[in-house]
C-alpha cells in the first residue's frame, strides 16, 4: 500500500478518527484537512473529554495535540493505551522540545505531527498507520480462517502429528477412535504403534524418503492395525512442517478411512501409485461369458472365488506375489513393485508360461464336478504396466491368442489414436473445403469389352493436393460424426455423374449407410430429383458382418428397386459371404471378392470357389462382375468361367469422370 494514494484514502475513510485539539481555530481549519481522508471524526477540547470519548466511542485512531487544559495530550495517550495498547497514536504539536519526543516515544505513539501541518508529511505517517492497521486487519482475519481450518480439518480427517523423529505429540478425537487407542496411550509413542505388517517396508522407505529427505508431501494408502488386533484402511497425507531456515520441526499427517471402499481393484490401483515401476500380470479365463450363462451366476461366482486360490497357490514362488486381486468377471491381477523383484523378465515370464500350462491342465474341481477351465495371460512391467496388461488382454482375445508380453502397447494405442486425430483433421478439412471427391472406374462388358457402367469410389484431396483412398480414412471416419457427411457429399457428386455419361453409376453403400434414417433420406430425395435416370443406378451393398437390422436392409433393397435401381453384393466370395443372406436380399449382381480374382491364375482354391459363385449366379439368373482383373491372363480365365463383368487396371484406373 505504501505510495499508493488512492489505497491510503480509501482505506481511512473506513477509520474512526479521535482528534484532540484544545485550540478551536486550530481544530477546525485541521478538521477540514482532515475530513478529506476521514469520514468520522470525533472531535475533543481536551485529554479529559478525549479519555471519556474514546471510553465511550469504538475509536480506531487517535490524533493528539500535547499542551491542553485539565489534561495533556501525554497523559490522555498514557490513559488510553492503558485501555488498549495497539490503538494508533499520532501526535500534533506546534512544540519542538525533545522531551515531548521522548515523552511520546516511551508512550509507544506511532507519529509525530508538527503545526501547521503539512499535507506531505501528514500523508506519509498516515501510509505507516493504514499499513500497520490493514496488517494487523490480515493478521486477524487469517487467524480466524486458520481457526475455521483446523476444526473442519480434525471433524473431517484422522489427524496426527509427530516430532522429527516420528515420534506422536497430538492426534485429535478420530484418530482414538478408529484406533481404539486414547491420547494417553499414543502421545509421546512412536507412530508404528499402529502399523500393520503387510505394509510392504519399501513403502514406508519410499515415504520417509520423500518426508525426509526431499521434505515434500507423501500421499499413499497405509494398512493401520487397532488395538484389538483388526485392520484398518487410510489415505494418507504427510507433510514435513519447516522453520523458516527450511529444517524440519514435526510432521503433520491427515488420514480419511478407507476400508469400506477398499475392494481389490482399489488396492491394487493403490499398490500401483505407491510404485515407480511395476510387475503386472492379468489372467482372464478364457470364454468367461459363456461359463456364466452355462453354469449360472451363483455357481460362476463359487467357481471364480474358488479359483483365486487356485492361481495363488500355483504362481510359481519365485516370482514372490503376495496375493492375488480378484477383478471381477474372470479377470485376476498379480502385482508387485518392480525395484524389489529379484529375476528379469525372461525367468518369470518363463514361470508364467509354466503357470498357465499347470492351470490349464488341472483346471478346478467344485462339488465333487471337474470343471475345465484355461486362461489367457497378459504380462507387462515397468511404467503404465496395469494399462499393457489390460490392452494385451484385449489383443489376446482379438487375434486368439493365450499369452503375451504387452509392454509398450499404451504407447501404440497413443500413437494410433494421435493418427487418427490428424486423419480426423484431414477429413473435417476435406468436408470443408468440398475435397471429398469421386472417382470412376469403367466396369466392362465381357463379351464386347465395352464399357457398361463406372463405380464411384470416394477420394479424399488432402492440404498438399494428394489424393487419398478411403483406405486412408474411411475407417477412421466412420468412428466419427463426420461419416454421414462424407456419405452425402459422395452421393451428390456420384448422382450428378449421371448427367456427364450415359453408362450406368454404381455407388457403394454400407450397411451403416443405410441403417442411418438420415442417408436413407437422402438417398430417397437424390433418386426422386433423378428419377428419369434412377434406372442407371446400381448400389453396391458390402456383404460384411456390420449389419445390425437384415430387415432394414431388405426394406431399403426393395424400395429403392421398386424405384428402377439395381442392387450388387460386393466383394462375394470371401470373408462373411452368406449365399442364404444373398437368396434374401435378392440382389442383380454379384461382385467377386478381389482377393479371389488376383490369385485365380495360380490359386485351384480360387478357382473352386469363383466356379462355385459363379454357377450359382447364372441358376438365380444374377449377374456377375470380376475385380482386380489386371492383366490378359486373369480376363482369359474369368471369362471361360462365364462371368458377365470386368473390373480392373487392365481396363481402366480410378480418376475423374
Amino acid at each position: 500500500m505504501i505510495g499508493d494514494i488512492e489505497k491510503i484514502i480509501s482505506y481511512s475513510h473506513r477509520l474512526r478518527l479521535l482528534y484532540v485539539e484544545d485550540d478551536l481555530d486550530a481544530r477546525n481549519s485541521t478538521m477540514a484537512i482532515f475530513s478529506e481522508f476521514f469520514d468520522e471524526i470525533v472531535p475533543a477540547s481536551d485529554g479529559l473529554e478525549g479519555l471519556e470519548l474514546f471510553e465511550k466511542s469504538d475509536i480506531d485512531l487517535v490524533i493528539t495535540d500535547i499542551n491542553m487544559p485539565r489534561m495533556n495530550g501525554l497523559q490522555m495517550v498514557k490513559k488510553i493505551r492503558e485501555l488498549n495498547r495497539d490503538i494508533p497514536v499520532l501526535v500534533l504539536s506546534a512544540h519542538n522540545e525533545s522531551e515531548y519526543f521522548m515523552s511520546s516515544i516511551k508512550l509507544g505513539v506511532d507519529g509525530y505531527l508538527l503545526k501547521p501541518i503539512d499535507f506531505d508529511q501528514f500523508l506519509g505517517v498516515l501510509n505507516n498507520i493504514v499499513e500497520k492497521l490493514y496488517l494487523k486487519e490480515e493478521a486477524a482475519k487469517n487467524l480466524n480462517l486458520l481457526r475455521q481450518y483446523q476444526e473442519v480439518t480434525d471433524a473431517g480427517n484422522i489427524v496426527s502429528k509427530t516430532d522429527p523423529r516420528g515420534v506422536i505429540t497430538y492426534v485429535n478425537d478420530a484418530f482414538c477412535e478408529i484406533s481404539e487407542y486414547t491420547k494417553e496411550e499414543l502421545i509421546g509413542k512412536p507412530h508404528n504403534i499402529v502399523r500393520h505388517p503387510d505394509n510392504p517396508p519399501e513403502l514406508f522407505r519410499d515415504m520417509w524418503k520423500t518426508i525426509k529427505e526431499r521434505k515434500e508431501i507423501w500421499h499413499g494408502v497405509l494398512k493401520n492395525r487397532k488395538k484389538s488386533g483388526n485392520f484398518y484402511y487410510v489415505n494418507t497425507t504427510i507433510k514435513p512442517i519447516l522453520d523458516q531456515n527450511g529444517e524440519i520441526i514435526e510432521y503433520i499427517a491427515l488420514r480419511s478411512d478407507i476400508t469400506d471402499i477398499m475392494n481389490p481393484r482399489k488396492q491394487l490401483h493403490d499398490l500401483i501409485d505407491s510404485c515407480m515401476e511395476t510387475i503386472m500380470v492379468l489372467v482372464k479365463i478364457e470364454g468367461f461369458e459363456d461359463i456364466e450363462k452355462f453354469y449360472g451366476q451363483k455357481l460362476t461366482q463359487t467357481i471364480e472365488e474358488k479359483f483365486a486360490h487356485k492361481l495363488f497357490e500355483y504362481i510359481p514362488k519365485e516370482c514372490e506375489f503376495e496375493r492375488v486381486y480378484v477383478l471381477g468377471n474372470g479377470e485376476y491381477a498379480f502385482a508387485k513393485d518392480k525395484k524389489i523383484c529379484a529375476y528379469k523378465a525372461d525367468f518369470i515370464i518363463e514361470q508364467l508360461k509354466k503357470f498357465q500350462k499347470r492351470v490349464n491342465e488341472t483346471g478346478i474341481s467344485l462339488d465333487e464336478i471337474d470343471y475345465a477351465v484355461s486362461v489367457l495371460v497378459s504380462f507387462s512391467y515397468g511404467r503404465n504396466a496395469l494399462e499393457n496388461a489390460k490392452y494385451g488382454l484385449k489383443e489376446l482375445m482379438e487375434k486368439k491368442l493365450d499369452f503375451i508380453v504387452a509392454n509398450d502397447l499404451v504407447q501404440k494405442e497413443h500413437d494410433k489414436a494421435q493418427k487418427n486425430l490428424q486423419i480426423l483433421k484431414k477429413i473435417k478439412r476435406a468436408i470443408e473445403s468440398n475435397d471429398i471427391i469421386c472417382y470412376f472406374q469403367p466396369i466392362v462388358d465381357n463379351s464386347t469389352k465395352e464399357i457398361h457402367k463406372y463405380e464411384s469410389l470416394a477420394r479424399l484431396v488432402d492440404e498438399n493436393g494428394d489424393i487419398l483412398s478411403p483406405y486412408f480414412f474411411l475407417e477412421t471416419a466412420k468412428k466419427s460424426k463426420y461419416y454421414p457427411m462424407i456419405t452425402s457429399m459422395i452421393l451428390k457428386s456420384a448422382f450428378e455423374a449421371l448427367e456427364r455419361t450415359d453408362r450406368k453409376i454404381s455407388i457403394n453403400l454400407s450397411a451403416l449407410d443405410i441403417e442411418k434414417s438420415s442417408s436413407r433420406d437422402e438417398i430417397c430425395r437424390l433418386l426422386e430429383l433423378h428419377k428419369d435416370k434412377a434406372s442407371r443406378v446400381v448400389f453396391e451393398l458390402l456383404e460384411d458382418e456390420e449389419v445390425k437390422d437384415f430387415e432394414q436392409i431388405k426394406s431399403f433393397i426393395k424400395d429403392v428397386k421398386g424405384m428402377g435401381v439395381e442392387i450388387a453384393i460386393d466383394d462375394f466370395g470371401a470373408g462373411y459371404s452368406n449365399f442364404q443372406r444373398l437368396l434374401d436380399y435378392q440382389p442383380d449382381i454379384l461382385k467377386i471378392d478381389g482377393s479371389l480374382i488376383k490369385n485365380i491364375e495360380t490359386s485351384t482354391f480360387s478357382r473352386s470357389v469363383v466356379k462355385t459363385v459363379v454357377s450359382f449366379a447364372k441358376e438365380q439368373n444374377i449377374m456377375t462382375v470380376a475385380e482386380f482383373v489386371e492383366n490378359e491372363k486373369i480376363f482369359s480365365i474369368i471369362k471361360d468361367f462365364g462371368i458377365d463383368y470386368s473390373q480392373g487396371y487392365l481396363f481402366g484406373k480410378p480418376e475423374p469422370l
